[in-house]
C-alpha cells in the first residue's frame, strides 16, 4: 500500500522560510507526476506547484518565485522550499502523486503570522 506522509509544517513569521518534505513508501517519485497543493479554510484546494516524471515544473502565480518543488528519487521524498512566507500562505499543505492511482498525504500545516 502506498503511503505519502507530509513533515516540516509549523508556524513561521511572514518573511520566513519552511522546507515541506513527503516521504513515500514506495517509489512513485519518479514515474508519477507529483504536487504540492493547499487548502486554507473556507477556500477550495489548490495546486500550489507540480513536478513532472520528466522533471517539469510548474507554480501558482502567487508563489512564483519563492517556492520550489524538487524530488530526491534515491530517497523517494518530494519537497517544497518555501522563502518569503506570507500570511496568505497560511494553509493546510497536501502532498500528492498522480498515476494510474492518485495517492494523497494526510496534511501538514503551515501558519504564517507574526
Amino acid at each position: 500500500q502506498v503511503q505519502l506522509v507530509e513533515s516540516g509544517g509549523g508556524l513561521v513569521q511572514p518573511g520566513g522560510s519552511l522546507r515541506l518534505s513527503c516521504a513515500c513508501s514506495v517509489n512513485i517519485t519518479s514515474t508519477y507526476a507529483m504536487g504540492w497543493y493547499r487548502q486554507a479554510p473556507g477556500k477550495r484546494r489548490e495546486l500550489v506547484a507540480g513536478i513532472s516524471g520528466g522533471g517539469v515544473t510548474k507554480y501558482v502565480d502567487s508563489v512564483k518565485g519563492r517556492f520550489t518543488i524538487s524530488i530526491d528519487n534515491a530517497k523517494n521524498t518530494l519537497y517544497l522550499q518555501m522563502n518569503s512566507l506570507k500570511p496568505e500562505d497560511t494553509a493546510v499543505y497536501y502532498c500528492s502523486g498522480a498515476g494510474p492511482e492518485d495517492y494523497w498525504g494526510q496534511g501538514t500545516q503551515v501558519t504564517v503570522s507574526s
